[in-house]
């Protein structure tokens, strides 16, 4: 059975010889029909109150699970950027490595090059040296056979 405060306001009483004071019980039911109407309205609000704080929670829900997302996202990213770097620095060690050992060939080679080009200029100042002295050698004799001659 539902009652409202109307039905409490305006509620009848069967009387008897000793009956209740009509002016008593009307006073009364008014003040239970005022409380029972606070009641209903604090009720009512509350019931507001709590539609609204649900519905923020659910808000706030939506936005932690984003936010997990976001940052699982931002993690995975994160893992993937230092994976990639760590690849990049071993390929541009690789190829620093590569380029070193390629200097150092042609370093070699140069070097190679080098010492048979002193080893040839060497040859030639010999055989020049050897050529000179006979040349001059050759002078000496013919200028000595003139001298003999004279």
């Amino acid at each position: 059975m539902d009652l409202t405060p109307l039905d409490i306001r305006y509620q009848e009483f069967p009387t008897g010889l000793r009956g209740y004071q009509r002016e008593a019980v009307r006073a009364y039911l008014a003040r239970v029909a005022e409380v029972m109407e606070g009641l209903i309205q604090e009720n009512e609000g509350l019931k507001e109150k709590l539609k609204a704080l649900e519905e923020e929670n659910a808000r706030l829900k939506e936005a932690e699970g984003e936010l997990k997302r976001a940052v699982v996202a931002a993690e995975r990213i994160a893992r993937e950027l230092k994976a990639q770097a760590e690849r990049e620095a071993e390929l541009i060690r690789k190829e620093a490595l590569a380029a070193k050992d390629q200097v150092l060939r042609e370093a070699a080679e140069e070097l190679r090059r080098l010492k048979g080009e002193v080893e040839r200029v060497k040859q030639e100042k010999t055989l020049f040296v050897a050529q000179l002295k006979a040349l001059l050698q050759g002078y000496l004799d013919s200028l000595k056979h003139l001298e003999e001659g004279s």
